[in-house]
């Protein structure tokens, strides 16, 4: 019994659709530099388009603060680019890939100017 069901798995096994084979990636940066004292650099860079950079510090609250670019090939054959810092204010991403809230209509911004103008003048409601 246990023979058959190694086979059985075995076939499932060989008839699983296998992964293309894909070409080998060449390495065409690869820079690290530690300072010892906390700060950092490194660049890496493939021939297929990713690259990441980044540098870093120690920061005030024991953190390290990170400056950085990542970049990676899209499938229309466009490079994109996300530029970052990562500090005490948490991961801050920016780019034109990023998903943006819609702005406010117009009647909410007015209520709230309306709201802060009350909080200044020291009106709240319970």
């Amino acid at each position: 019994m246990q023979l058959v069901l190694l086979a059985c798995l075995a076939a499932v096994a060989i008839a699983a659709p296998q992964p293309q084979d894909l070409p080998p990636v060449a390495i065409l940066r690869d820079d690290r530099v530690d300072n010892g004292d906390g700060s950092f650099q490194y660049a890496f860079e493939a021939d297929n388009g990713i690259a990441v950079e980044a540098s870093g510090t120690p920061g005030s609250q024991g953190q390290s603060n990170i400056q950085g670019v990542f970049r990676f090939p899209l499938s229309d054959g466009s490079i994109a680019e996300v530029r970052y810092i990562a500090d005490e204010n948490g991961f801050q991403p920016e780019s034109p890939l990023l998903p943006t809230p819609h702005p406010l209509p117009a009647h909410v911004e007015e209520l709230l100017r309306i709201a802060e103008r009350q909080r200044a003048e020291g009106i709240t409601f319970e």
